[in-house]
């Protein structure tokens, strides 16, 4: 499987490998539940994420996106493929044995008001975890969540107060400081500014760049805002209706995107000076189609205005070494 390498990666094994990943959820149908077809959410999905990296994932809704990190996290079951945690299947790997994985894989979820246990101080969210995956005693385990409170911007006497005593700010901070705590070697971030005010978004992405090079952290970052994607990763992998259809250093994406879809999305971003993008300009048409029924070939030809007959009957591999693209017609 390719992959696009920087420098210090040449020798570096990845933290993670997502191989052929498929996870389909079923349409039942009638009194008997009969299983009459599939929403296929993820389908047939390949990447590395090395040591240290922030791997974006871009695309519009339901493209597939947080099923993926869900699945990262073993939040989901996967209809098919494997996921390698620093190689560990972790979907092969009893419960019993995933206590370990599960304190060096945090996710940080979309939502800061349903991921927090209203029923919970703020304590509980944070010294319970230092109490079952360490050998801190309790005053150790208080003492380093009031510490980790301090860095991400909150108080030490917010370990009394309960989730609905803050922010959705706030609360982020919160669940950024639970999925750190334990100091994990690779943290999915699924979409964790989307739900709060601009102000703040640039906050909370401030944090997670100090906590990554203070915690030696990797990330996969999950977002729709490309300027979010833009300012954190390194890589991005690109999604339209469960595959990948480009993946490239940052800074060669965003300079000269290969696929219709993802120039499309380069061309929908606001810029300071839209006179500066030019003519040749992408725009999307239609909606999505049905994950449960997915056009034959490329998928994106029903909205590509570049679509030529070879699109509607073959589908596209990722091709290409340094930057990479699932386009018969790539874009120059």
């Amino acid at each position: 499987m390719s992959a696009i390498l920087h420098k210090a990666q040449l020798n570096t094994d990845p933290i993670l490998k997502i191989e052929h990943v498929k996870k389909y959820y079923p349409i039942k149908k009638g009194i008997f539940s009969k299983t009459v077809g599939h929403v296929k959410a993820v389908d047939d999905v390949n990447l590395l994420v090395f040591p240290g990296e922030t791997l974006g994932v871009v695309g519009e809704s339901g493209c597939g996106k947080s099923t993926l990190g869900r699945s990262i996290v073993r939040l989901e079951h996967l209809t098919e493929g494997s996921i390698l945690f620093k190689n560990q299947n972790i979907h092969q790997l009893p419960e019993p044995n995933m206590r370990q994985v599960r304190s060096e894989l945090q996710i940080i979820f979309q939502d800061p008001y349903a991921s927090l246990n209203p029923k919970k101080r703020v304590s509980e969210l944070l010294i319970n975890p230092l109490l079952v995956h360490s050998r801190l005693t309790a005053d150790e385990a208080r003492k380093k969540a009031s510490e980790l409170l301090d860095i991400v911007g909150l108080s030490k006497y917010s370990l009394n107060k309960f989730p609905h005593e803050f922010s959705g700010g706030q609360r982020q901070r919160i669940g950024i400081a639970r999925a750190v705590i334990l100091q994990p070697k690779l943290i999915v971030c699924d979409e964790p500014v989307s739900a709060l005010d601009v102000s703040i978004q640039a906050q909370i992405l401030n944090l997670l760049k100090s906590l990554q090079n203070n915690f030696q952290l990797t990330y996969l970052f999950i977002a729709h805002g490309l300027g979010a994607v833009k300012f954190m990763s390194d890589r991005i992998a690109v999604m339209y209706l469960g595959k990948i259809v480009e993946l490239a250093r940052t800074s060669d994406l965003f300079k000269q995107p290969k696929h219709p879809y993802t120039k499309a999305l380069l061309d929908a971003y606001p810029v300071p000076n839209p006179l500066s993008r030019g003519k040749e300009r992408i725009i999307l048409t239609g909606d999505v189609p049905n994950p449960a029924a997915p056009p034959s070939g490329c998928r994106f030809h029903t909205r590509c205005p570049l679509a030529q007959p070879r699109c509607r009957e073959e589908e596209p591999g990722l091709q290409g070494a340094q930057h990479m693209a699932a386009c018969h017609y790539p874009l120059s």
